[in-house]
Formats: C-alpha cells, structure tokens, sequence
C-alpha cells in the first residue's frame, strides 16, 4: 500500500508533439492534472523529466502549468535512471514507493519501471496517467511491468490509498480534484 511518508512521483516526457498523439491523449492530460495536483496537497516529492527537449520540445503547455516552481531533468535515456543526473537527483529525493506516469508505456515507462524494480523500488503504474501511441502498445508495456512485480492502479486509487481517511481539508482538496 501506498504510503504518502514513502511515495514520490515522476512525470516523465510528456512533451511536444508526440505527446498530442497518445491513445487518449485527453484523458491522459486529465488524468495527470489531477495525479500532479493531488500530490501537490499531500506534499509528495515529484521528479519532472524530459526526454531529449532539443528535439521533442517542453513538456505541453497542459501539464507543465502544473509543475510551476519544478525544473525539468533532460535525459536522452529511455529509462530515466540509466542519466546519472537523473539518478543522483531520484536518490536524493529518497523514496521507497514511486507511481510513475507520463510517455509512452511500452518504451520509458517499462524500462524506468524495470529498473525502479530491479533496484527493489515499489513502482506503481496508474493506466489512465501513461499513455502510448497506440492502445496494443500501452497494454503491453503495463503487462510486461506487472509481471516484472510492478502495481497497476489508478489516479483516484493512488491519491485514496496515500490519503488513508475520509476526512480533512487534504480529503476535501482530493475529492474536489476527482470530481
């Protein structure tokens, strides 16, 4: 279970063009408004990547409005913790449980989850806040994460799970994010 004294989050290459053709891009977009801005109100650490911005552009205008005051970490890895300043900076941040979200789920996702994994991180993937190009592509990617020992959830099941009560002013900022 996710615990929020635990639990960071990476938002990862969401950027220019190819972000706009993701299989359910507007969800995806929703999805992770919502996922950034819950982790705002519970105080979660969150590492921002780009994936080579000289050639895919800024992250879209949608999410990067979100992460004001964050700065992004280029990489030109496919998994974000192969760039030893990405890396430096993920182990400074000191997490445990990590729910990982962005671009695209057959490709960065699943090769940072292996790794995540494979350095015994508890990595926790919500469908509606990855995406790929295609739908095939994206299932593939969070069935081969799965089976690897990472955890599919959701945006609404993450922030629940982090919050542990139905009460309070962080519960109240949750459920207006949600609805």
């Amino acid at each position: 279970m996710l615990d929020r004294n635990k639990t960071m989050l990476i938002v990862t290459d969401v950027q220019g063009k190819l972000a706009s053709i993701m299989h359910e891009r507007d969800e995806l977009y929703h999805s992770l408004e919502i996922l950034i801005e819950g982790a705002k109100v519970l105080n979660l650490p969150i590492l921002w990547v780009e994936q080579y911005p000289q050639g895919l552009g800024p992250t879209v205008p949608e999410i990067a409005a979100h992460l004001k005051g964050l700065e992004p970490y280029p990489k030109k890895t496919f998994s974000l913790l192969r760039d030893p300043f990405i890396l430096k900076a993920f182990k400074e941040i000191n997490r445990p449980q990590v729910i990982l979200s962005g671009i695209e789920t057959h490709v960065c996702i699943y090769q940072t989850s292996l790794d995540l994994l494979n350095m015994d991180v508890e990595t926790h993937i919500p469908e509606d806040a990855v995406s790929s190009r295609t739908f095939t592509n994206k299932r593939i990617g969070l069935e081969k994460i799965v089976r690897a020992g990472g955890h599919s959830t959701s945006v609404e099941t993450s922030l629940f799970e982090l919050l542990g009560v139905g009460e309070g002013e962080e519960f109240r900022k949750i459920i207006r994010l949600v609805k």
